[in-house]
């Protein structure tokens, strides 16, 4: 199987996605965050990851990282959203129809002959109505792909947490004194 990724080239693209994702993940996890916040931060990045306009996704993660500051884990908002450039180019199309719906407006086409006109600068008015089409419809599912990924991502990252983390929980009791209380104590009396 290995010879096989070999030759066809995809190898190299499990090599660079181990490099790229899955090890600043582990290395994310290996930092201690809370599972929580892991997953609000994986779906922050997630949601302004697909956001309709291309090229954007990174400063509106900037911007969030910016206003959170302390309640999310910026590399995690950075690496999901990474993750959700495929999905954004996939979902644009989903966004513009949804928009146009709430809307009642005329769907944008999508043939070469639209492409053309786009080329030429001939639709202008257009392409700006389907920008504000895609961007509506993403306003409005935002919230709930942002509500439905932090609820499915809860207990995956707790899982992560548990079997990645590399914090070793201390072997004495919540309820035993430390050395240094012990000293401490010893000192005053």
């Amino acid at each position: 199987m290995g010879d096989l990724l070999r030759r066809s080239g995809f190898q190299g693209i499990g090599t660079w996605f181990n490099k790229q994702v899955v090890d600043p993940f582990v290395e994310i996890i290996n930092r201690g965050a809370e599972p929580r916040e892991l997953a609000f931060s994986a779906a922050l990045g997630l949601t302004l990851g697909v956001f309709p306009v291309v090229g954007m996704t990174f400063f509106l993660c900037v911007l969030a990282i910016t206003m959170f500051g302390s309640f999310i884990n910026a590399p995690t908002v950075m690496l999901a959203n990474f993750v959700a450039t495929p999905i954004e180019l996939s979902l644009i199309i989903v966004f513009l129809r949804f928009g146009e719906f709430l809307t009642g407006g005329d769907h944008f086409p999508l043939t070469t002959d639209a492409l053309k006109k786009v080329l030429t600068g001939k639709a202008s008015k257009e392409i700006l109505l389907s920008i504000v089409h895609a961007l509506l419809g993403w306003m409005v599912m935002a919230p709930f792909i942002l509500g439905l990924l932090y609820i499915v991502l809860v207990p995956c990252f707790t899982m992560l947490v548990r079997k990645f983390s590399s914090s070793v929980p201390s072997p004495r009791g919540d309820d035993e004194p430390s050395y240094t209380e012990v000293m401490l104590k010893v000192r005053d009396a």
